[in-house]
């Protein structure tokens, strides 16, 4: 076994046996490529990935291709996962390199970790001649690899970087709507989504989509964000049988899902569902959200009620094959119902996927449409279907699973709270709560300490000796559970959770915050520093740290009164304005916060002995631009001189709050005026 036989990431055990002489990132690699003058050879991927297996298996498990990168490189491999700021640095490089990017990723570095080359996935034959190449070149031309390393290292510290900007401008609704021009050229007004193939989720895109277009009261768009919802349920990409979404499609119509299920994808995708079911109360949206929790409660909750990262793509060496059946499997679990379980979910003789006869599910017809159809009621068609899934996932449960990744990452934790927080919010089931106050102690039980984060939780650790938990923590860590904290306050008003939201808030402005450029970095002050300190600008499939931290403040600053937390909101935001209009899509949780900007933010105060009770009625209302607080008792400056014995709701907006109101009706008159 190599240097990752004592690792507790899965992915890093997956490369163990590998006859290369694989080492962690660490001290003695980065130490072991200096002594030697070595190239350092950085594989990054994660335990789900599936090319990542494919080279694995190609090239790490050969013993020929193994001698080559043994003798002429210091072979690093890393859990993109666990170091996210590494794989900052060295996609970034790829990303210059070629204008592409995705894993596994394979940079080449000189002996100080500067890149010089890399690229994804190599077929065997290509990187063996690869190899070669870059040792012999390193070799003869020492001089035209540091030059290179030079100017691409400079390039990585400057990718993804804005400039300060100053004055403050004031925001107007044309603003949103040059913008909005921008992104309509990617929406897919047939199949919803962004764009063709492959098709990704993109929760925090619907997101801002429903925002907008309830916000600027466009139609047009609230038509194809209920387009886009619809279609991912209906879809191969979601899990009929046992619920969650996969991580995209690789089609242009959701129907073939790259099977991996991610926790950060399923956490976003329960407060998109959740938060559309109070736009717009289709019950299909409620489905999902149950669906999607049960899924989590059965397959990624630990012991401990920490979540766990991913279910793999391959099972027995095969992609889907967890997911997949065919027509005659079908009818020997259903018997006499399969006939109507294969109307509902196209599953034919030939198959619709590329294994021969085999079947992915999918839906297209609403089922009033179906059940008229085949002569049945809607409640026997449900009924008679919700029976045959139930022994479909029997059936399932008795194959050989995918993978497990358990790790369990404060980040990714962080975004399942929050969304477990939004469905209580939006569906009143006390079970969503229970998990979501479970899974809180579970993070400041294990991944707390005074008001640092580790991003890691590893089982059977000392928390008061440190042993085996995640130390290195990065930007999302500390943004995603704070915003999940502070969600969690809004939806119990205990106010410990708010407090504790605040404390981490103010470790990242002391070991985050980048003041000369308002703006703040990716990795802390006082953690291991790499070849450049990056900051996460860009919102993707999770939204950027930097714009989950600046409706952080936001929010923090009008909960507590504190300019200070709003001036570093409206640093950020001014810096990235400029770069809205022309790459939109690249900025949807940003834009989002401009949207608050421009509509305001309401503060809803409620008071009094059955402050629960019209919390609740509240929530029955789509109200996407405020925040919500009180309850019998509080500290907030915002409560103060609020609590007698009735129970009363306040609104309250620009530092001015209206009369007090006795009903939500009434409330509700101050913001809808």
């Amino acid at each position: 076994m190599n240097k990752l036989a004592n690792s507790t990431s899965p992915y890093l055990l997956q490369h163990a046996n590998n006859p290369v002489n694989w080492y962690p990132w660490g001290a003695e690699a980065l130490q072991k490529a200096k002594d030697e003058n070595k190239l350092i050879l950085v594989s990054i991927g994660y335990s789900a990935c599936h090319w990542c297996h494919v080279m694995e298996h190609e090239s790490f498990e050969d013993e020929a291709v193994a001698a080559v990168m043994n003798e002429y490189f210091v072979c690093i491999k890393v859990d993109r996962e666990e170091r996210p700021d590494v794989d900052q640095i060295y996609m970034s490089a790829i990303q210059l390199m070629s204008g592409r990017g995705g894993w596994p990723l394979n940079c080449i570095c000189l002996p100080d970790q500067r890149p010089i080359y890399g690229g994804t996935y190599f077929r065997k034959n290509d990187w063996t001649s690869l190899l070669f190449n870059l040792a012999d070149f390193y070799k003869t031309k020492p001089e035209e690899a540091e030059d290179y390393a030079v100017r691409l290292t400079e390039g990585i510290k400057q990718y993804e970087s804005v400039a300060f900007v100053k004055e403050q401008p004031d925001y107007t609704k044309a603003d949103l709507e040059v913008i909005m021009n921008t992104w309509r050229r990617y929406i897919d007004p047939v199949e919803g989504g962004f764009g063709g193939a492959p098709k990704f989720p993109m929760p925090n895109n619907s997101l801002f989509l429903m925002r907008y277009a309830h916000l600027m009261k466009d139609e047009g768009l609230a038509e194809n964000v209920k387009l886009t919802l619809k279609k991912m349920a209906f879809g191969g990409i979601y899990d009929h049988i046992g619920g969650g979404f996969a991580r995209y499609a690789v089609d242009g119509v959701w129907h073939v899902p790259h099977f991996e299920k991610m926790l950060y994808d399923n956490g976003q995708l329960v407060s998109l569902y959740a938060e559309a079911y109070t736009w717009n109360p289709d019950p299909l949206y409620k489905t999902i959200v149950d669906e999607i929790i049960t899924f989590i409660g059965r397959e990624l909750t630990s012991p401990e009620n920490g979540f766990y990262s991913a279910l793999d793509a391959d099972s027995e060496g095969k992609e889907g094959k967890f997911y997949i059946f065919t027509k005659a499997e079908i009818e020997e679990i259903l018997g006499d119902d399969a006939d109507l379980f294969n109307i509902y979910y196209h599953v034919t003789e030939d198959g619709n996927w590329e294994e021969e006869r085999s079947n992915v599910f999918f839906r297209r017809e609403e089922d009033a449409e179906l059940a008229e159809k085949l002569g049945l009621s809607v409640d026997e068609l449900v009924s008679r279907i919700n029976t045959s899934r139930k022994k479909v996932l029997d059936a399932r449960s008795k194959r050989i699973r995918p993978g497990l990744d358990n790790k369990i990452l404060a980040s990714w934790n962080g975004l399942m709270l929050k969304g477990l927080c939004e469905a209580y919010r939006a569906f009143n089931n006390p079970q969503y709560l229970e998990l979501a106050l479970k899974n809180a102690g579970f993070i400041t039980d294990n991944l707390l300490s005074g008001a640092k984060l580790s991003r890691v939780y590893k089982k059977g650790a000392s928390l008061s000796e440190g042993e085996g938990r995640g130390e290195a923590s990065f930007l999302d860590d500390y943004a995603n559970v704070i915003d999940a904290f502070i969600t969690l306050y809004e939806v119990t008003f205990n106010e410990v959770w708010l407090i504790q939201a605040q404390k981490l808030a103010d470790y990242t402005l002391a070991h985050y915050y980048n003041e000369e450029g308002g703006v703040f970095f990716y990795t802390a002050d006082n953690d291991e520093m790499l070849i450049a300190r990056k900051s996460e600008i860009m919102d993707g499939v999770i939204p950027a740290s930097n714009s989950v931290m600046a409706r952080n403040l936001k929010k923090l600053g009008l909960f507590f009164d504190n300019e200070g937390y709003l001036e570093v909101s409206a640093q950020l935001l001014r810096n990235i304005v400029p770069h809205l209009a022309k790459y939109s899509t690249a900025y949807s949780n940003w834009t989002i916060l401009l949207l608050d900007e421009v509509f305001g933010t309401y503060e809803v105060a409620i008071t009094g002995n059955n402050a629960e009770t019209k919390r609740i009625e509240m929530e029955q209302n789509y109200i996407p631009n405020k925040i919500m607080l009180g309850g019998k008792n509080g500290s907030l400056p915002l409560l103060a001189e609020k609590f007698n014995n009735d129970t009363r709701i306040f609104v309250c907006r620009d530092k001015t709050c209206g009369l007090p109101a006795y009903n939500i009706t009434d409330a509700l008159k101050q913001i809808n005026n």
